[in-house]
């Protein structure tokens, strides 16, 4: 863009008096101006929104993903004729892949940044094209799930009963509080998860095992906890087992290895299995 482009002023080569030879099309701007402009006053204010909403470890690595992923062609970026030609598979990978992104941008705890980012994977995925009619449909909505809980390192056996409750028909339009009710139930059951698998690993001793009066003794705490609270909010189950205090644990424990069963081992898998199972009937369906 020389018309545009900003020139230091310096002695034309093969110039007699020695001083510059300024072109006549050459528009002086300022820095200021240059980033204005350029876009980059407002791509740079967005990318540290992002970083105040999401609150990453490590804000560094935020930025450059979230640079590098603005230097691929984002669905709506992407020319027609592109989308027109490109493989149907490719094309719905492509804005699952977006989706999910967005999705990763912000926990769930910042509610608001939370929010607008489930609002922009559901946008990404009901833009229409050749192949699609504008809307997120069933099918589209339960591979995006599938995604959130496989990215979540947890088994199929696991996850399966949890997306029997909160997927949609492959043909049905989803409405958007359901799609976000979804992406939520899954993310927060990945967390529960993970507490449970800490859980697990406070009463292991270093073996491998628990003894399973034990297990299922806080098991069996953790789910009246859940029924007392009578939620059907998902997040709020979270808070519902944070209340369980060591007492209430401990004492739970104590009662177990009091009674006169035989001492079995619970290996952490069939603990977490348990828990998940605990989760799930909690989760309202979408039925």
């Amino acid at each position: 863009m020389a018309a545009t482009e900003k020139r230091r002023s310096s002695p034309a080569a093969g110039s007699e008096s020695g001083r510059p030879t300024l072109s006549t099309n050459v528009v002086p701007e300022s820095e200021a101006e240059f980033l204005v402009q350029a876009g980059v006053n407002d791509m740079v204010r967005e990318a540290l929104l992002k970083v105040l909403e999401a609150r990453p470890e490590e804000p560094i690595d935020f930025l450059a993903g979230y640079f590098e992923k603005l230097m691929q062609s984002s669905p709506e970026a992407t020319p027609t004729a592109s989308v027109e030609s490109a493989d149907p598979q490719q094309y719905l990978q492509l804005r699952l892949d977006w989706a999910l992104w967005y999705l990763r941008l912000a926990h769930h705890s910042h509610r608001m940044a939370f929010t607008n980012n489930v609002s922009m994977a559901y946008d990404s995925l009901s833009a229409g094209g050749r192949w699609k009619k504008p809307g997120v449909n069933g099918k589209l909505y339960t591979e995006l799930l599938k995604m959130i809980l496989k990215d979540g390192g947890v088994s199929e056996e696991t996850v399966l009963p949890l997306l029997r409750k909160v997927m949609c028909r492959d043909h049905e339009v989803v409405p958007f509080d359901i799609f976000r009710y979804g992406v939520l139930t899954c993310l927060v059951f990945l967390e529960f998860l993970v507490k449970a698998d800490t859980l697990y690993n406070t009463l292991d001793s270093g073996s491998g095992v628990v003894d399973k009066r034990v297990c299922m003794a806080v098991l069996g705490t953790l789910e009246e906890a859940l029924q007392a609270s009578g939620i059907s909010v998902p997040i709020r189950y979270l808070e519902a087992g944070s209340k369980l205090g060591p007492d209430c644990l401990a004492l739970a424990m104590d009662k177990a290895l009091t009674e006169r069963k035989p001492s079995i081992a619970m290996k952490k898998e069939e603990f977490l299995q348990k828990a998940s199972t605990i989760f799930v009937k909690k989760v309202k369906s979408t039925d």
